[in-house]
This record gives C-alpha cells, structure tokens and sequence, in this order.
C-alpha cells in the first residue's frame, strides 16, 4: 500500500502497519523542521515523536480538507512552540544544523577565500535565526527551509495568507538587522 490516502484510510480504520508506514514516509522530513525550529536534536525528536503520537490520537480528526504531512506540520509545530515557551532553548554555535547550510551561488570572480567568507556568512545568519522571536523564526523555517508555499504556511500556523505575506517580510527584515549588526559588531555571539 503505497498511496496516502489508502494509508491514511487504512489507518483511520485502526491499521497500525498503515500508520507505521505513514510515521516513515514523514519522520526525516518533520525532525529536520523540528531541527530547524528548536535546534537541538534531542528536543526535536522529542518533539517529532510527539507529534506523531498526538496525530495517531487525533487521526480520526482529519478530515483530508488539506494534506497530510500539513496537518501533520500543524500539530508538530504547535507542540514544539509550546514546549519551547515552556523552556527556552539555548543553542551554541557548534551546534550542527546538517541540512540548514545557508548556500549562496558561486561568482568564478571571487577570491580563494570566498568559501570560507560564505562558511562565516552562514554561522551569523543561523544564529542570528537563534535570536528571532518564536513568531518570525518558525515561519521563516517554513518558508526558507522547508520551501512551504504561502498556502500551506497559512494552513499549518492557522493565519491569513495576508498575515503570513507581511510576517515573513518582518521576519526577512529582522534577519537582515540581527546579521548586518552582527557582521559590524554592534551584536556579539554569545552576548548582546
């Protein structure tokens, strides 16, 4: 059974294999976001499996109105904003974020050194995305990383597309500030 939505009929009848299948099929994608948004590893799968066992609970509650690593996305992400209200993460610039490096195309004209300027560029801007509020961090992980369409943004956070247009440019806008003050020296790593 290879189909969703035949899995997720399958499992909405009490197929455990099914749902198993479907907990596959999503579990490297939804840590990666999860990954992304809490930035530790252990929280995430935390996080990630919780998410997984509240959808299990609440399957008989999806309705197929939207699909379903969306709906999925939705009870994940707001399990994962509620855990890290309750504790604040802290992350440390070691911290690996394989899959988040921020690539940037390659000019034949730069200079040998060019690698490592962008390797440096990328470490501000992911902790730089470690300073931004809940709100502009989760739908930049959305929209930046995980390539979400307006759509499903909406969906998964529960908002107008209207709102989700004018986050994201606030969130874009508070990333280029936090870089730009950390690139001059008017923020330091580790400190403000």
């Amino acid at each position: 059974m290879d189909d969703e939505a035949d899995l997720i009929a399958a499992a909405q009848a009490g197929d455990r294999h099914a749902f198993g299948q479907l907990v596959e099929r999503y579990q490297e994608r939804l840590f990666a976001a999860m990954l992304g948004l809490i930035g530790s590893p252990d929280e995430a799968e935390e996080a990630a499996q919780d998410a997984f066992v509240r959808a299990f609970v609440k399957l008989h509650t999806f309705q197929r109105n939207s699909q379903f690593f969306t709906w999925l996305y939705r009870i994940a992400f707001n399990s994962a904003l509620s855990r890290q209200r309750r504790q604040r993460p802290q992350l440390g610039l070691d911290h690996d974020h394989e899959g988040y490096s921020v690539q940037e195309p390659v000019d034949p004209r730069e200079g040998p050194d060019a690698d490592l300027i962008r390797s440096d560029h990328a470490v501000l801007v992911r902790y730089a995305l470690t300073l931004l509020s809940d709100d502009h961090r989760s739908i930049l992980i959305l929209r930046e990383l995980e390539d979400c369409s307006y759509e499903q943004i909406a969906e998964i956070l529960q908002m107008p597309i209207g709102t989700v247009r004018s986050r994201i440019a606030r969130a874009r806008g508070r990333l280029r500030e936090l870089v730009e003050q950390l690139e001059d020296g008017r923020l330091r790593i580790g400190g403000t």
